[in-house]
């Protein structure tokens, strides 16, 4: 069995081949109903998220609020708010579910990663996208039709940066020639990057570049078969595997008998359900779920207790 890389203490202590781990995302809270998150008790919530053994927080890089996607994510700046919860947390893996590229210079997101990196000692993982909400585009001046291409050149700016004194070449993002260095570098070798979706690009190039991939929830066949084809050319390119995670909608129904519902992008589901599908998703090689209470109609305090006490035991 092949390892995973190893790259920092976040990326290997949430991915292990052959397993999954479990993490939630914030907003911590039930705002099906509000498209702003209170973000009550947030601190709290995320303390108590590592104290009950899940294994990362993930938070969205959203600048804008779009009222027709309904939905602002945890409000805060991502890099910013990680750094604090950096300070108020131990363990826990911190990452971004997912920085879109082209929506910010590739120097920004490198040094404020490597901040994030540091400041937490070796927790940050970066999920890295090319953004989907096309109206945030023209707000900053940037062409959408060429979010591949700039996906691709702030991709390789964010990596060379991780070299001392870098040297590079882009069209849209300026050179650097070895005469001036970015500072902090990562904790490890690299930041951690997993490609998010498509962020239309390959499968041959995630495979090859990306240090794992993001995906959405799909039928299970469906899933299986993708992650089979992406894991045969990482084999191919790579001496070591690379994980592969998704996000889940669920709302912990209170019977734990009761049959899955779906909802957008999960479940209404009971606990002993939920612990089978989870079986199955890591049996076909997903490594880290990354779970979502926004739909979930119970106390989110209980569910979080619920999910620790009943469900958490049968994964890393």
């Amino acid at each position: 069995m092949k390892k995973f890389e190893t790259i920092n203490r976040g990326f290997n202590s949430v991915f292990v081949p052959k397993k999954l781990s479990i993490g939630i995302a914030i907003p911590i809270e039930n705002n099906m109903m509000e498209p702003i998150a209170s973000m009550k008790d947030h601190v709290e919530r995320a303390q108590l998220v590592e104290e009950l053994g899940f294994k990362a927080l993930w938070v969205r890089d959203i600048p804008f609020f779009v009222p027709s996607f309904g939905d602002a994510g945890q409000v805060y700046e991502p890099f910013s708010y990680l750094s604090y919860l950096s300070g108020h947390t131990k363990d826990i893996a911190l990452g971004i579910a997912s920085i879109a590229l082209p929506l910010h210079h590739p120097a920004h997101i490198a040094k404020a990663a490597a901040t994030v990196d540091q400041l937490s000692d070796g927790r940050f993982i970066m999920g890295i996208a090319s953004g989907d909400r096309q109206v945030e585009y023209p707000a900053m001046n940037i062409n959408h039709e060429n979010r591949g291409q700039l996906f691709r050149e702030s991709f390789n700016y964010i990596r060379e940066s991780a070299k001392s004194f870098p040297k590079l070449n882009t069209e849209t993002y300026g050179n650097l020639d070895g005469s001036i260095d970015l500072i902090p570098k990562p904790n490890g070798k690299k930041i951690p990057m997993l490609l998010t979706g498509s962020s239309r690009q390959s499968l041959e190039w995630n495979a090859t570049h990306s240090d794992g991939w993001m995906n959405y929830p799909m039928g299970n066949y469906k899933q299986e078969m993708t992650i089979k084809e992406w894991r045969e050319i990482v084999e191919k390119e790579h001496d070591y595997d690379k994980p592969y995670m998704q996000s889940l909608f669920i709302d912990l129904h209170g019977d734990d008998n009761f049959l899955p519902q779906p909802i957008p992008l999960g479940f209404r589901i009971g606990a002993n359900h939920l612990i089978s599908y989870l079986k199955l998703m890591q049996d076909i090689g997903v490594n880290h779920i990354a779970l979502v209470l926004r739909f979930n109609n119970n106390d989110v305090i209980d569910t979080l207790q619920n999910i620790s006490k009943k469900i958490l035991p049968h994964f890393i």
